[in-house]
């Protein structure tokens, strides 16, 4: 019995974000579309060997997108929405980026120039954004792009044997939207392409496929599960063995469908779900090689080596097995070694991909050859496990005395909405379709070097705050001008929504090359949450103090929210969940008392990421939903009825969870939905929500500049959702990624459509009048 090693992906940003420099470059007209392709031929080469050289004996291709995975199986199967007007044979770069980013430009290659992009929302319960394919009536499919067959051909070019990866089709199918069509009615053509793919990698050389099918964690209609079956019975004869690949979850009740498959491999993640090992090997053949998600491959917690070589012993000595981490390592950063300033106390608990690699290696050899074969890094893991359970840095007394007093007060506003809002309108006396934005303004070139020269000493504490005050009043005054109504101070000073926080919190660390994508070129540094969490000093009240005091209008206090901290952090893996958010609530209901006591009266509290921890099977959800929404309320219910609690959330599915929301009990709340054409809204609808929305009318995450015309259509359709008492008008997120030559035409026409609607509703009064 053999125990090999396998990775199921790999970062694609490089070592240092190489990925994300040469995408600005490019779409910036500052470097080529063979500059572009070298950088990534370069990358994709570098992560092969570095796997490789860290003991990886399977390694994939395909794994490395230029802006989405998902994106890329749309391109492969020439899956092109009718707006594009796409008539060509192949997906080439302008249409495939066109399809991520929207496009306003003359196009050379003859598809639409100005047309917008696709939907985007979160990939299952994590902080990375897929592109949503889009399906209609009539939809067919062909192989559209050579990209899957041309890295396997590269990668075997360079002396690598690699296990392409797929995402498979009835996943793909139940992650689609579909127009007057039912996605897995489309599955008998998907599967016809799907074989042509498979035999096609088959005459190239690959001996196995890693297909991935990740919603075989999810709960599943009659429909679905039929589809998997029809799907496997006619794929599994079609050339490369099959590596089904499951993550995010355990199998649960869909146990007998998968192992009754004609798959020829199986992995498992046992990390999210270590109890179905045993039921797995009870029904599965002995002929099915399993892949074993051992390590964590979504958080960067250092495994207990010795603990799971006495787990996997027995097993290993009786059939063949791949170990892998839990799912792609696309979710980590690179490598741990770029961290030289981390206290070492906390960097011996880490592990990044390199060293994850590294971990099934050393294991994988003990299971082979005896638990002596990896004597030093079992030693290693060994102490760094007994060091951290130890470690005075992880508990706080101070903390659970706080969080053991919490109360019914301490979680509900003093008084109903609608007294609220009668407090809040005489306070603010904001006009029909109020206008504001999310928080942050361009972070320019010169912001972000301004502020890597403090960081490098260049410029001293008193240098760097005189320049940031004068962007913060040049913003206030431009929002005067262009006629907001409620401000933002821009957010020059902070690097990152939930990192500028938790660098003032106690119980978080902070890397400074930990970059993870989130989507296309963009990329995080998610925060380490090892220890208990407080507020040692006032965070954000300064910097809205001076903004204020630039303004006669109300300017939001912006923070964070407890959920979206701790949602989007590495999170400490000793005690459950909910306990750490708690702790964050109350460091953020104490900045929320400060900042109202200093005069604000609108504070955002950002909870962008609640749904995104909603887990993948309905029967938990109430718990999480319970303790989150309580979170939230912690943070923002210990202010008086006049002072106005805002929240924002991302692109989110808000059907399953629109009464949570309501629980939440924001006075406003603003989402995401322009790229949607404000069908998430149909939720806030259906539930009579009470308080009021902010629709998102401007899709940030594109360089396109949208028309008051647009924008106006969109509140149009918003207002047949809501009632036009309950609308805010402001763009989808925040503006941080985006350019000043982008923001000020679009913030422009958004007001003039708020501006436009409230002419329209004086006009429909004035006849009601009649």
């Amino acid at each position: 019995m053999t125990v090999a090693v396998a990775t199921l992906g790999f970062p694609r940003i490089g070592l240092r974000r190489e990925l994300k420099f040469a995408l600005e470059s490019y779409w910036a007209g500052k470097s080529t579309l063979a500059d572009l392709q070298t950088a990534a031929a370069g990358l994709r080469a570098v992560g092969w060997g570095r796997q490789k050289a860290l003991g990886a004996d399977i390694l994939p291709s395909n794994d490395f997108s230029l802006y989405d995975h998902v994106l890329d199986l749309s391109a492969l199967i020439g899956a092109v929405p009718a707006r594009y007007d796409w008539a060509g044979e192949t997906v080439d770069p302008d249409l495939y980026f066109a399809m991520a980013r929207g496009a306003q430009a003359p196009a050379s290659c003859g598809h639409a120039h100005d047309t917008t992009a696709m939907e985007m929302t979160k990939w299952f319960d994590t902080n990375y954004h897929f592109l949503v394919p889009e399906l209609a009536a009539g939809q067919t499919f062909r192989i559209a792009s050579t990209k899957i067959f041309d890295e396997y051909e590269e990668a075997k070019a360079l002396g690598y044997a690699t296990r392409p990866v797929l995402l498979g089709p009835v996943s793909w199918l139940m992650l689609a939207k579909g127009k007057a069509v039912e996605p897995l009615a489309l599955l008998p053509q998907l599967l016809d392409t799907y074989a042509d793919i498979l035999a096609r990698l088959a005459a190239l050389g690959a001996d196995w496929v890693q297909i991935d099918e990740p919603c075989l964690v999810l709960d599943l209609t009659d429909a679905q599960r039929t589809a998997f079956e029809r799907a496997y019975a006619r794929l599994a004869t079609r050339g490369p063995k099959l590596m089904l690949t499951t993550y995010f979850g355990g199998l649960g009740d869909n146990l007998d469908l998968v192992a009754d498959l004609p798959v020829h491999g199986l992995h498992l993640d046992l990390v999210r779900a270590p109890d179905q090992l045993e039921p797995a090997l009870a029904r599965l053949q002995p002929h099915v090689l399993l892949s074993l998600g051992v390590i964590d491959g979504r958080n960067i917690w250092r495994a207990n080596l010795p603990d799971l070589y006495w787990r996997l012993k027995d097993l290993a000595a009786k059939r063949d097995l791949i170990l892998a981490p839990s799912c792609s390592l696309l979710h980590v950063p690179v490598d741990l070694a770029l961290e030289t300033g981390l206290d070492p106390e906390i960097a011996q608990w880490l592990s990044f991909a390199a060293q994850k690699v590294e971990e099934l290696a050393a294991l994988a050899r003990a299971l082979n050859d005896g638990e002596d074969a990896s004597f030093a890094a079992f030693s290693a893991s060994r102490i760094a496990a007994v060091a951290r359970q130890t470690s005075p840095k992880i508990h706080d007394a101070q903390v659970a005395q706080r969080i053991a007093a919490i109360d019914e007060h301490d979680t509900h506003r003093a008084a109903p909405f609608a007294a609220r809002r009668e407090a809040q309108q005489r306070r603010l006396n904001l006009p029909a379709y109020p206008t504001t934005t999310i928080g942050s303004f361009p972070q320019t070139p010169e912001v972000r070097k301004a502020r890597a020269a403090h960081l490098k000493g260049e410029i001293d504490d008193a240098a760097y705050a005189q320049y940031l005050r004068v962007e913060t009043r040049a913003a206030v005054k431009w929002q005067e001008e262009i006629g907001l109504d409620v401000l933002v101070h821009g957010e020059f000073e902070r690097n990152d929504m939930v990192q500028y926080f938790g660098e003032q919190l106690a119980g978080f660390a902070f890397t400074r090359a930990g970059w993870v994508q989130s989507y296309g070129s963009r990329c995080v540094r998610p925060p380490i949450l090892y220890g208990d969490v407080s507020r040692p000093a006032p965070m954000t009240v300064d910097w809205w103090r001076y903004a204020q005091d630039q303004t006669d209008r109300p300017m939001k206090g912006m923070l964070t929210g407890p959920v979206t901290i701790l949602n989007w952090s590495f999170v400490r893996d000793d005690q459950p969940r909910a306990a750490s958010c708690r702790q964050i609530a109350l460091a953020i209901r104490d900045e929320v008392q400060d900042l109202e006591a200093a005069g604000a009266a609108v504070i955002q509290i950002d909870e962008a990421a609640l749904r995104e921890g909603l887990p993948l099977r309905r029967s938990e959800w109430q718990h999480y939903l319970d303790w989150a929404v309580e979170s939230f309320r912690i943070a923002s219910s210990g202010v008086r009825d006049e002072t106005q609690i805002h929240t924002h959330m991302c692109y989110s599915e808000f059907n399953d969870i629109i009464r949570a929301i309501g629980a939440m009990d924001a006075d406003v709340i603003s989402i995401e939905t322009a790229r949607s054409q404000m069908e998430l809204l149909d939720a806030f609808a259906s539930y009579a929500y009470p308080n009021e929305v902010g629709p998102g009318v401007y899709d940030i995450h594109s360089p396109r500049i949208p028309a008051e015309r647009e924008m106006t259509d969109l509140l149009t359709l918003a207002a047949k959702h809501v009632p036009a008492a309950q609308i805010w008008v402001n763009p989808d997120c925040g503006l941080k990624t985006r350019k000043w030559d982008e923001v000020r035409p679009a913030l422009v026409a958004m007001v003039a459509a708020a501006k436009s609607m409230r002419a329209r509703a004086l006009v429909k009064e004035a006849y009601l009048a009649k």
